[in-house]
Order: structure tokens, then C-alpha cells, then sequence
């Protein structure tokens, strides 16, 4: 625990204020550290979320499930990232996501209730939170914008080199590495398996890309 105001100046939502300032401000917003093994859910689809979530150790998917049981992943957190706060901000609606850790994971729960709320005890650091929440929420937003860019591309093709290519440029090398593997980055794209292992295969015989495991490394133009 003592360690968590480091982690936590990791976190957008406490951009601008220190250690010591972030360790003041937790108990402004009842914040409260649970574990959970790795396969547990956090919350399920249908359930009403009422606080916000920080991953201070370990690793969540954020998946959708459809009515037949297919899941697609919408987005992995790691440590210091924020999930679970449009809920929260909604009290009258459901979670349309599901939220299970995919290691055993650490977890710092925020009342966002509290942050967004004029703090009583006339905290100097409340409005530099409930700025940088909306700066998370630009961030997210912008994060699903490039989710949607990818799987509406036509083919597996075109969705496989439309996310390598954004890695890339994020990377600022044309080798890099991915934060998902094969079944993870299938579920993203929202491709079969199979299919995506064979483009991945054919695009190397073709010399446009190198790839061991989750390290790639892009090779003259991938077009066509």
C-alpha cells in the first residue's frame, strides 16, 4: 500500500499533483483497495456500477459478450489506468460491458460521486481531479474512435494493418511491440482466429511485416 500514491501518479485522473498530494486527496474521494485472482469479474454486463475503478496491479479486459456467448475485447487496462467511471456517473443505467482480471489484480475503487462533487472539506486539489476526468474521458474516447476505425475496415486484412500501423506510429518505430496476443487481438478486431493467423502468415511470406509473438516489425509499405 505504500507504494500506491507512486502508481497512482501514473494515472491521468491525478496528472499535476504529487505523491503526497494524491495521498491527501484519497480519502476526499473514499477510495478503497480490493484484490481479486486472476478469471474473476469485477462486474458483469447488466450489473449497476457505482464506483469508478484505478488497476494498481495486474491486468482487466473489458469484453462484450453477445447473446450467444462471443466475446469481443473492448479494451485492456494495466496498471494506473481508470475504468468503470461512465457507469458510475450513471446510476440509473447498467453496465453493457463485462470487467475480469486477466492476472491477479489489485484494484483502487473511487466514489465518483465524491469527485465530481464540490468537496466539503474544501479540498484545493478538486478541481484539478475533475478537470483531468474529462481529460480521461477525451482519452477514451478517442481510444474507441480508433477501436471503430479498425473493425470497419472491409477486410482482415485491412483491419490487421490498420492496428499494426497505429502501433507503429504510437511505438515511434517500425518495430514494436503489442499488448495482446493472438485470441486477444482476434477478439479486438473482431476477427476469427484462424483468419487472423493467416493473413498475419501470408502479409510475412509477402515481406510486409515481421512478427515473433507480440513483436512486429513492419517492412516497407504494407499497402494492398
Amino acid at each position: 500500500m505504500h507504494t500506491l500514491p507512486t502508481i497512482l501518479s501514473d494515472c491521468w485522473l491525478f496528472r499535476g499533483l504529487d505523491t503526497q498530494e494524491i495521498s491527501a486527496v484519497l480519502g476526499c474521494i473514499a477510495a478503497q483497495q480490493h484484490t481479486y485472482p486472476k478469471h474473476s469479474f469485477i462486474f458483469h454486463a447488466g450489473d449497476c456500477v457505482t464506483r469508478a475503478g484505478i488497476v494498481v496491479r495486474g491486468e482487466l479486459h473489458i469484453v462484450r459478450e453477445d447473446i450467444w456467448g462471443n466475446r469481443a475485447i473492448q479494451a485492456v487496462c494495466r496498471p494506473a489506468d481508470l475504468f468503470g467511471e461512465v457507469f458510475a456517473c450513471l446510476p440509473d443505467h447498467t453496465a453493457d460491458v463485462s470487467v475480469v482480471a486477466t492476472q491477479d489484480t489489485d484494484i483502487l475503487f473511487l466514489d465518483m460521486q465524491h469527485l465530481l462533487t464540490t468537496c466539503s472539506n474544501g479540498c484545493r486539489f478538486h478541481n484539478q481531479l475533475i478537470h483531468n476526468y474529462i481529460t480521461v474521458l477525451a482519452q477514451k474516447n478517442r481510444m474507441l474512435s480508433s477501436k471503430i476505425r479498425h473493425c470497419t475496415q472491409r477486410t482482415t486484412r485491412d483491419k490487421v494493418l490498420s492496428y499494426l500501423s497505429e502501433q507503429a506510429m504510437a511505438a515511434g518505430s517500425t518495430t514494436f511491440y503489442i499488448p495482446l496476443n493472438r485470441q486477444q487481438l482476434a477478439d479486438y478486431l473482431s476477427v476469427d482466429r484462424s483468419a487472423l493467423s493467416a493473413e498475419l502468415s501470408r502479409l510475412q511470406a509477402e515481406g510486409k511485416l515481421r512478427f515473433h509473438r507480440n513483436q512486429f516489425t513492419l517492412l516497407a509499405s504494407a499497402e494492398g
